[in-house]
C-alpha cells in the first residue's frame, strides 16, 4: 500500500498546461492545492519546480525529481522515483503535484487522485493520464460555479484507486 496521491488541475480534454505554465489563474483552485497539500510533502519535476512564482512552497516539504546532475535550492533533490518515495515511506499523505512527466511516472503508486476539473477546453502541450474507470472511481465532487474572480466552473473531484 503506498501513501501517494496526486493532485491537479486539467481541462475538459485532461490538458495540464502549456508553455510550463499553468493552463489559467484559478484562486479557487489554488486555495484548494493550498488546503489538500498544506503540512505534507510535495513532488514534483524540474520543470515544475522551476515555473513556480514562489520557491519553495511554504508549509510542505518540496521534493524535485529530476534526472539532471544538479540539484536545487530550498528543496531536497532526488534522482528517482523510487527516492523520492523512500524520502515520504513514512508520511501519511505525499502528493504529486506535476509535472505531466512526474503524474504518468508515479500513476502506477498513487492511491488517490485530487482532480480539479475546469469546464473548458485550452491550448496545451502537456496532458493528465486519462483516468480508466476500470482502475479508479470518483469518491467525491463538488461543484464551484464561476465568480468574478475565478473565470470558469469547477468541479473538485477525489478518485480512488480500486481493487489494490
Amino acid at each position: 500500500m503506498y501513501n501517494l496521491s496526486m493532485i491537479a488541475a486539467v481541462g475538459d480534454n485532461w490538458e495540464l498546461g502549456y508553455k510550463n505554465q499553468l493552463l489559467c489563474h484559478l484562486p479557487a483552485d489554488l486555495k484548494y492545492f493550498k488546503q489538500v497539500t498544506s503540512g505534507a510533502p510535495v513532488i514534483m519535476g524540474d520543470n515544475t519546480w522551476i515555473s513556480l512564482p514562489k520557491k519553495p512552497l511554504p508549509s510542505r516539504r518540496n521534493i524535485v525529481v529530476t534526472l539532471e546532475a544538479v540539484t536545487f535550492p530550498d528543496c531536497e533533490t532526488v534522482h528517482s522515483i523510487e527516492a523520492a518515495m523512500e524520502l515520504v515511506k513514512e508520511d501519511p499523505e505525499a502528493f504529486v503535484m506535476g509535472g505531466a512527466t512526474m503524474y504518468r511516472l508515479f500513476l502506477p503508486y498513487a492511491e488517490k487522485i485530487y482532480l480539479t476539473r475546469i469546464k473548458s477546453s485550452f491550448t496545451a502541450d502537456v496532458y493528465f493520464p486519462v483516468l480508466s474507470d476500470d482502475e479508479w472511481f470518483c469518491d467525491r465532487t463538488v461543484y464551484r460555479p464561476r465568480d468574478e474572480k475565478n473565470e470558469y466552473d469547477l468541479y473538485f473531484q477525489t478518485f480512488i484507486r480500486k481493487n489494490r
